[in-house]
């Protein structure tokens, strides 16, 4: 499906967050996802991933959550973010992760979804959110803290279990949580998902094989090609479960 991109900016609490935008080019009105993006912010991996999404049939919003230090990137990143700069980059970063407070979250997701949910190429009805490590616990946090409105959840290499086992419980859309190898072990992930269960979540969770963290970004070594395709195989299926045809999603459980 031809797509088209724009860069936008959605006014918020606190000023105005800048955003990237892809949506299918036919002029129709399409189901609404807001995307998180990783600590390293919007750049032209998370745009190629927007406008794959857009391909499939959805308007991607993807904000700059940390606008508030100014436009993305908000620090200088090279085209390639290899192990030998990483550390250096992240020592940048920390310090906007650490003060964007669940608070701060909350606040700019509901002028995100606001702003998404008014834009005339998005239809009516509930929205998907998507994240990715840092963005995943934003991502979470927002389909939590509106559950009226937001219909799936899918976060990748993502700490989704940072605000603990009775947040999950207020989970009303359907959700997959894809970890990294790295990141999870299969005690911690038995214990998200007993959980989930408990929270009565229709849900998939499951460790990805081999990978470590940051396995969907392409421009860093942390990539898995294996595992983006598998991150696809479960998105999609999900956005179209619960935002295409509104069916009634199956529980499972990984």
């Amino acid at each position: 499906m031809p797509t088209r991109s724009k860069s936008l900016q959605i006014p918020t609490a606190d000023g105005q967050a800048d955003a990237f935008a892809a949506f299918p080019g036919g002029g129709e009105r399409h189901p609404g996802m807001l995307m998180y993006a990783d600590g390293f912010g919007i750049r032209p991996v998370l745009r190629e991933l927007a406008r794959e999404l857009a391909g499939h049939g959805y308007y991607v919003l993807v904000p700059n959550f940390f606008y508030r230090h100014g436009p993305a990137p908000v620090v200088e990143l090279p085209e390639y973010i290899g192990e030998e700069v990483r550390g250096a980059v992240f020592g940048q970063l920390m310090p906007l992760i650490e003060v964007h407070t669940a608070e701060r979250v909350l606040r700019d997701a509901d002028a995100f979804l606001a702003f998404l949910t008014a834009q005339p190429e998005v239809g009516p009805g509930p929205v998907a959110v998507t994240g990715y490590c840092i963005g995943g616990l934003l991502a979470t946090r927002t389909a939590v803290a509106r559950p009226g409105q937001v219909a799936a959840l899918a976060a990748f290499h993502a700490p989704v279990g940072a605000d603990g086992a009775d947040s999950l419980a207020k989970l009303t859309a359907e959700v997959h949580f894809g970890h990294a190898e790295s990141d999870l072990t299969p005690e911690g992930l038995g214990e998200l998902n007993q959980a989930l269960d408990a929270a009565g979540v229709r849900y998939t969770s499951e460790i990805y094989p081999g990978t470590v963290h940051g396995f969907t970004m392409s421009d860093t070594d942390a990539f898995d090609a294996a595992a983006l395709r598998l991150h696809w195989d479960r998105l999609l299926p999900l956005l179209g479960r619960t935002l295409d045809r509104g069916g009634e999603p199956g529980r499972s459980r990984r």
